[in-house]
């Protein structure tokens, strides 16, 4: 970077630039990159990616040059993009990216229609393609997976019952079937109870004692 030849073995958070573009890479792109936090500028354009783009990238707080075009990526441009707060290059055209594009105090001032194109799907300024209908889209099955989880709070709740009574009732078992334990125990709470008592007596007295001083 700027004419700087750098070599990197385990100090990875000091590194500022990363460029892999035009080679043949291939599957996701790791969460762990986003742990360097140092990064000014990520190129990862023109590979065969694939995935969504991690959903912790705004955490890379530092970047200042974002490219991930000519990839195929897919699924929504993560919300948390916006809080790149430094960023003033972005490219995520030619991807399969969809939904609607966020929003943010960044992201607002970067209005170049060219930085989206090529993923038909994807909705929202400062494209032209209007993100109603995509909505309406998206709200269905969020409700249709809230409906799928109804049982599971149920059997949640159940599981939770059975257990506390399972264990209830096989301590009670235990107690009839081991008379020592069984003294043992009532020997503990009789003896907790008289503790309890003498605490609360004492405790009476002192208050007697105080508003007959006054």
């Amino acid at each position: 970077m700027k004419g700087l030849s750098l070599e990197y073995t385990n100090t990875w958070s000091f590194v500022t630039n990363m460029d892999l573009s035009s080679n043949k890479l291939v599957g996701d792109i790791p969460a762990e990159i986003t742990e360097l936090y140092g990064l000014v500028g990520l190129n990862l354009s023109n590979n065969h990616l694939s995935g969504g783009i991690p959903v912790s990238i705004g955490n890379m707080a530092s970047l200042n040059s974002l490219d991930l075009s000519g990839n195929e990526l897919d699924g929504l441009i993560p919300p948390s993009i916006a809080a790149l707060t430094f960023l003033s290059h972005l490219n995520l055209s030619n991807n399969n990216l969809s939904g609607q594009i966020p929003t943010g105090s960044q992201l607002q001032t970067l209005i170049d229609p060219s930085i989206y194109a090529g993923n038909k799907d994807l909705c929202g300024a400062p494209l032209p393609k209007n993100c109603s209908n995509h909505e309406v889209l998206t709200t269905a099955p969020k409700k249709k997976y809230e409906a799928v989880d109804e049982p599971n709070k149920v059997w949640f709740y159940v599981d939770i019952i059975c257990g506390f009574a399972t264990g209830f009732w096989g301590v009670i078992v235990v107690l009839m079937l081991k008379k020592q334990w069984r003294h043992k125990l009532f020997i503990f709470v009789e003896e907790s109870m008289d503790k309890i008592h003498v605490a609360v007596m004492v405790r009476v007295n002192k208050m007697k004692r105080g508003r007959g001083a006054m």
